[in-house]
C-alpha cells in the first residue's frame, strides 16, 4: 500500500477530499494532509486529522508531531524539516481541490505555503485535481498553467460540469469524483485500479453494479405542426438523482424529456419529446432496470384529433377535445418483479399534497412517493430547490428546503434503505 501525501487547497470543495482520505484509508493507504490557510475556511484540520488518525500541517514553520511519518511507520529520532520530510517519504503527492491560485503557484514554482513548499520540493509523481469557478478554469492563464504542469509530468484529474459554488451558476470547474482521482493516483503508482475492496482495493460504491432508470423533464403533447401543451418541468430534479446515482456507482439510464439544461456525464441518455414516446422508452428499458426513478413530468391530457398543419387565427376560436394519457408509473409497477423498485413523483397542489401522495402509493403500486407542493412559486418547476415529502407504507420522511441535488441524496438515501430492508433475511421461525 501507499502513502499518500494530499494538499487541500482553498475552495468549497474541499470537503470532497475527506471522501478521498477515507476511500484511501478505506484502501490501505497510509495518508498525511497539508492545508493552506485558505482551506481552513472550508475544512478544519480536526476532520482531515480524524480520518487519518496523522496531525495535519498548515503552517511551514510549525512542528510536526509525527516528525514527518506516516501512519504506521517509525518516526524519525530527530525533528526533520516537516514538508521536506512528508514529500521523501510520500509515494504520491495528491492536491486535492487545486484553486487556479495554487495551480498558479505550482506553474510557477513559487513557495509562499507549506503546500507549494512540499510541492517544489516534491520528486514523487504529481496528481492535480482542479477545482473553480468556470470563468477561471476557462481563463487562458489557467488553460496554460496546467498544459505547462501536464507537460512537467504532472497527472491532471480534469474537473466536471454541473452545478458550481455560486448560486445558480452551472458550467465547467466541479471537482472531479473522489473515486476518479483515486483511479487517477492508482494509475501512477502502477496499479491497474480494477481492484476490489476483498483484495485490498478501493472501496466499492453503495450502488455498484444496480442499473437504475430514471426519467426527467417535461412531456409536449402537440396542439399542430407548430404548437403543443406542456409544462415547466426544467428536468434539474431528475437530472440531480441521474447524477447522484451514477456518484454512487450506479449503472444509469436517463430518459429526458425536452430537457435544455445540461445533462449529467456518465449516464447513457435517451432523448423523448410526448408522453407516448416517454412510455415507450421507459417500458423498453424497464426489465433490464432494478430501480425506476419517474421524476418526469408527463402531460396528464393530450389533444384527441390533432390537424396537419398550423392552426391560424383567421379561422376562428378552436374547440379542442382532449384525452387522458398513459399513466407509465402505475402501468410498468403493475408488471414488475418483486425485485425491482419503483419511485414516482407527485406534483400537487397545496393543502392535504401528502394525503394525496400516499393514496398514490398504493393505488399505483409504488415503493416511494416524492410528493412536493407546486403551489409554491419558490421551489419546484423552474427552481434550484425543492422541500419535498417521501411516502413510503411505513412511514413518510420530510426533506426541508435545500438545492435538488441534495434532495437527490435523500431519495437515493431512502432507496438504499428500502432495498437494503427488502434483502435482508427474514427473522421469522418456519412452522414446524
Amino acid at each position: 500500500m501507499a502513502r499518500i501525501l494530499l494538499g487541500v487547497s482553498g475552495g468549497i470543495a474541499a470537503y470532497k477530499a475527506v471522501e478521498l482520505v477515507r476511500l484511501a484509508t478505506g484502501a490501505g493507504h497510509s495518508v498525511r494532509v497539508i492545508q493552506t490557510p485558505a482551506s481552513l475556511n472550508f475544512v478544519g484540520r480536526a476532520t482531515f486529522e480524524g480520518v487519518t488518525g496523522a496531525p495535519v500541517l498548515v503552517e511551514e514553520f510549525e512542528p510536526d508531531p509525527a516528525r514527518g511519518a506516516f501512519p504506521g511507520d517509525p518516526a524519525p529520532d530527530h525533528d526533520p524539516i516537516a514538508h521536506l520530510e512528508l514529500v521523501a517519504r510520500a509515494d504520491v503527492f495528491v492536491v486535492a481541490p487545486a484553486s487556479a491560485n495554487t495551480v498558479a503557484k505550482l506553474a510557477a514554482g513559487l513557495a509562499d505555503n507549506l503546500l507549494t513548499s512540499a510541492a517544489l520540493a516534491n520528486t514523487a509523481p504529481l496528481v492535480l485535481a482542479p477545482a473553480m469557478n468556470s470563468r477561471m478554469y476557462e481563463h487562458p492563464a489557467t488553460r496554460a498553467n496546467l498544459e505547462l504542469l501536464r507537460s512537467r509530468g504532472a497527472r491532471v484529474v480534469d474537473p466536471g460540469s454541473g452545478r458550481l459554488a455560486s448560486k445558480g451558476e452551472w458550467g465547467v470547474g466541479r471537482l472531479a469524483e473522489p473515486p476518479e482521482i483515486m483511479a487517477a493516483i492508482a494509475e501512477v503508482l502502477g496499479d491497474s485500479g480494477s481492484a476490489t475492496a476483498s483484495d485490498g482495493g478501493y472501496a466499492p460504491r453503495s450502488l455498484d453494479g444496480l442499473r437504475v432508470l430514471v426519467t426527467a423533464g417535461g412531456t409536449r403533447e402537440p396542439i399542430d405542426s407548430v404548437r403543443f401543451i406542456g409544462n415547466r418541468s426544467s428536468g434539474r430534479m431528475g437530472l440531480a438523482l441521474a447524477e447522484e446515482a451514477a456518484r454512487r456507482g450506479a449503472d444509469v439510464t436517463l430518459v429526458a424529456a425536452n430537457v435544455t439544461i445540461a445533462l449529467p456525464a456518465g449516464v447513457h441518455t435517451v432523448t423523448v419529446e410526448t408522453t407516448a414516446e416517454l412510455d415507450g422508452a421507459v417500458r423498453e428499458r424497464f426489465r433490464d432496470a432494478d430501480v425506476l426513478i419517474m421524476a418526469a413530468a408527463p402531460a396528464d391530457f393530450r389533444p384527441k384529433d390533432v390537424p396537419e398543419g398550423k392552426l391560424t387565427r383567421e379561422s376562428g376560436g378552436v374547440t379542442m377535445e382532449l384525452e387522458p394519457t398513459e399513466d407509465i408509473v402505475a402501468s410498468v409497477a403493475a408488471g414488475r418483479r418483486p425485485d425491482q423498485t419503483v419511485v414516482g413523483f407527485a406534483a400537487e397542489h397545496g393543502e392535504a399534497a401528502v394525503e394525496r401522495g400516499r393514496a398514490k402509493l398504493s393505488r399505483k403500486g409504488l415503493d416511494a412517493v416524492v410528493v412536493n407542493d407546486i403551489a409554491r412559486s419558490d421551489i419546484g418547476f423552474d427552481s434550484a430547490d425543492n422541500e419535498v415529502t417521501i411516502v413510503f407504507a411505513d412511514g413518510e420522511r420530510e426533506v426541508g428546503r435545500r438545492p435538488k441535488e441534495e434532495v437527490a441524496v435523500a431519495v437515493l438515501d431512502e432507496v438504499e434503505r428500502f432495498r437494503s430492508r427488502a434483502a435482508a433475511p427474514s427473522t421469522v421461525e418456519p412452522e414446524s
